[in-house]
């Protein structure tokens, strides 16, 4: 517990401490982006999902307490799993909510106070994966600063590259970095300040365009020379398709085969669909995440 007399910087800085001198504590995988709509949550669901299929013990914490999707989908799948016969993995998840304290102060301490104390309520995870809010926000950073691997989903298109660069229009070159990317490198500094190692960064490419458009091509080489710069991996992220989002009414992912609601909803892109989420986790290091006993793999098919 960490008493609310200390100040903010103090009870983060104190956490920190004790979190990464921990000689066992879950890997924390966070899903940040500053623009809404880049696909967070979607990568949560399925990473979260997945990894439970491949054996690990997972948690889930829900750091956007105003739109509250990766909550909404665990409770569509606890409706769900309620049906007769429906066997599905479900994590212990939890959903911290802004504070209603009028003191941004106060307000800030108790929403950390409340992240904290959950993420030690999953000491004995392998995994704990956290969703973001699409903002710049205390909840936001306070995810990015305990992240062990941070994976930021961005779309094909110049206005999602603005989150990580100053772009020139004209010679399509970068001239600076952008707010975000100089926030994740100062959580960066605070928490290897606190004793923790350098974070893991991947940048997904969600939603990438089938068509090779000289777009496309343009902002596929600046990310890949702020790669250099800023310290991330350039990973491919996952399709747009009906499925995953018809899929969260359900409570369902594509990796929950066999029940009739996806075939349903997608037959012909369900395997394609997959083996998209596979491929995806396996640019990660998987590997790397403690599991104790036996490593895990994915899953062979049903």
């Amino acid at each position: 517990m960490f008493p609310l007399r200390r100040s903010g910087a103090s009870l983060i800085e104190s956490f920190l401490r004790t979190w990464f001198g921990k000689t066992y504590r879950p890997k924390v995988v966070v899903l940040g982006n500053l623009k809404g709509g880049s696909g967070k949550s979607t990568v949560a669901i399925h990473l979260g999902v997945g990894l439970m299929k491949c054996g690990y013990a997972v948690g889930s914490i829900d750091l956007d307490g105003h739109q509250s999707t990766l909550t909404h989908f665990m409770e569509n799948r606890h409706r769900f799993r309620s049906t007769p016969g429906i066997e599905l993995e479900l994590p212990k998840h939890y959903l911290i909510k802004p504070s209603p304290k009028t003191s941004r102060h106060r307000a800030d301490k108790e929403e950390a106070l409340c992240f904290f104390e959950a993420l030690e309520e999953f000491s004995d995870k392998d995994v704990v994966v956290v969703d973001t809010p699409g903002n710049e926000s205390n909840a936001s950073r306070l995810g990015h600063i305990v992240a062990d691997a941070l994976i930021t989903p961005v779309n094909d298109s110049f206005l999602d590259l603005d989150v990580f660069a100053q772009v020139d229009a004209d010679a399509q070159t970068v001239f600076g970095p952008s707010t975000y990317a100089l926030s994740v490198l100062s959580r960066w500094g605070h928490r290897m300040r606190a004793g923790g190692k350098p974070i893991e960064w991947c940048v997904a490419r969600n939603r990438i365009s089938k068509t090779n458009s000289r777009n496309r091509k343009q902002t596929s080489a600046l990310l890949e020379e702020l790669a250099e710069t800023l310290g991330y991996r350039v990973i491919p992220g996952l399709s747009d398709r009906v499925i995953y989002r018809d899929a969260f009414l359900y409570g369902l992912t594509v990796l929950d085969l066999p029940y009739e609601q996806l075939r349903k909803l997608a037959y012909k892109s369900l395997d394609s669909a997959r083996d998209e989420i596979w491929e995806f986790a396996g640019q990660l290091d998987i590997s790397e995440f403690p599991k104790v006993g036996r490593r895990a793999s994915r899953p062979a098919a049903e």
